[in-house]
């Protein structure tokens, strides 16, 4: 069984904020980990720069699984 780990409300880390916010909407733990899933693929794409500096640009360029 999965169990979420307590985050702080205070952290400035980019992924704990997405953790917060999903969670603050009520998402299932299952939807949480797919979507920092998936955002840590796009930025791993683009050479761990950081998401709030990326545009439409680098979504376009994102091309997803193969």
């Amino acid at each position: 069984m999965d169990i979420r780990c307590p985050i702080s409300p205070q952290s400035t880390r980019f992924l704990d904020r997405l953790r917060n916010f999903i969670r603050l909407r009520g998402l299932a733990y299952k939807t949480e980990k797919t979507y920092v899933f998936w955002i840590k693929r796009f930025i791993r794409f683009h050479g761990r720069k950081h998401p709030e500096s990326m545009g439409t640009a680098e979504v376009d360029a994102y091309s997803g699984p193969s």
